[in-house]
């Protein structure tokens, strides 16, 4: 028979249907090798940065409630008898503090509900005062505040401190994006190769009944596979805390130029302390006209100028503070009250409105109280992910060390 000059070489003299079967065949073959090596990477990871990953998630289960924990044991309430003209204005704040502590504060951030205290920060301190007389509403509770800071210690830096955090701080970024890959690959891993009810059943609900592996492998699947999603943001916002690389790769992605980052003006040292004219007259006025340009503000945070003549930021908050496109910020005229800059949420370059939601969205405050309780309860899924990888680890090798025996 003469050859088919149309025919393709490789399919001259050869079935066609053999041929596609073959294909498949090394398909096949080939997807099983790509999931075996997945799957030892994803099991040797999760014994590798188990035990940090752990660390991590029952910290974060701990901190869910922080904020909310810490205003219930301080107890700050004003109560009614300070109501909304009996409020000290920012003079008249700053003139007692500084009485006080023999310095003016950084910022003063004042409530729209004034049965609440005034915050006035002092850098990276911060005091609760009464908003009608300025005087301090003590410590709080501080073995409560002391206690969540070792659980952010223990969270960010396993429990370094001073130049241990550098390396606490490598491990943990290190291990969160191992943490990112086990997700993906665990995503993969479960895809059930059938979606027929008889191969969902075991990934999707918790079965009753089990013992051992059966147990382990069903609670595993059902924790990932509810809680990929939220475990991916979690553990991915995760990342921008340890790595710039993840800042600029935002910006890189919009196609922004990230703004370079300048020093604020002034030296604010202690020689210049008493160059300032006392009281800082002209406050409140810039106070009332800030507050005047967002009507249903519910925060409001102040920045004191370093220099007497600087001009004012004021942050002005629709939310609860968790929320970014709620914020708008307003810089005055110290001496005219003109507008020097106002900047919406909209106005700022998309990366830069991406990233000052990583915060948030890690704790889920973003989402208000629900979403800080779903990044608590993901954090405890991953405390069971943990777990019960750990034990079907463990299940494999006794396995493969009783073959082994067998075999001797």
């Amino acid at each position: 028979m003469a050859r088919n000059p149309l025919a393709p070489p490789c399919l001259d003299g050869l079935d066609p249907v053999r041929f596609e079967t073959r294909l498949q065949k090394v398909y096949n073959r080939g997807m099983q090798a790509f999931r075996k090596v997945l799957f030892w990477l994803h099991l040797t990871c999760g014994v590798a940065v188990g035990l940090v990953v752990f660390v991590m998630s029952a910290t974060g289960v701990i901190l869910t409630y922080e904020k909310q924990m810490e205003r219930w044991a301080d107890g700050f309430e004003v109560g009614e008898e300070c109501g909304e003209g009996a409020r000290l204005g920012p003079e008249a704040l700053v003139a007692a503090t500084r009485a006080a502590k023999g310095k003016p504060p950084t910022a003063i951030l004042v409530r729209s509900d004034p049965s609440q205290p005034v915050r006035l920060s002092f850098g990276r301190q911060s005091t609760e005062v009464h908003p009608c007389t300025g005087e301090s509403m003590g410590e709080g509770a501080p073995q409560v505040h002391g206690f969540f800071r070792q659980m952010i210690l223990w969270h960010r830096w396993l429990g370094q401190e001073g130049d241990g955090r550098a390396v606490g701080k490598a491990i943990t970024g290190a291990c969160n994006l191992a943490f990112l890959f086990i997700i993906l690959s665990g995503a993969y891993l479960w895809w059930p190769k059938q979606w027929t009810w008889k191969h969902l059943r075991g990934v999707v609900l918790f079965r009753g009944g089990l013992k051992g592996r059966a147990r382990d492998f069903n609670w595993h699947n059902v924790f990932g596979l509810w809680c990929a999603v939220p475990l991916f943001i979690v553990a991915g916002t995760g990342v921008f805390f340890s790595y710039s690389w993840s800042s600029d790769l935002l910006y890189a992605v919009t196609g922004e130029e990230r703004p370079s980052s300048s020093g604020r003006g002034g030296s604010g040292g202690d020689g210049q302390e008493d160059e300032k004219p006392p009281g800082f007259t002209g406050l409140d006025a810039l106070w009332q006209k800030a507050a005047s340009m967002e009507p249903d503000w519910k925060l409001i945070t102040m920045r004191i100028p370093e220099r007497p003549q600087g001009p004012v930021s004021f942050t002005l908050d629709r939310g609860t503070g968790f929320r970014p496109d709620l914020r708008t910020t307003v810089v005055l005229d110290r001496d005219t009250g003109e507008v020097v800059r106002r900047v919406e949420y909209a106005d700022n370059l998309k990366a830069a409105n991406a990233r000052s939601w990583i915060r948030w969205l890690h704790t889920g405050e973003a989402g208000g109280i629900l979403g800080q309780t779903l990044a608590g309860i993901v954090s405890l899924a991953a405390c069971f992910l943990v777990y019960t990888g750990w034990m079907l680890s463990w299940r494999r090798f006794q396995a493969w060390r009783a073959r082994n025996g067998r075999s001797a």
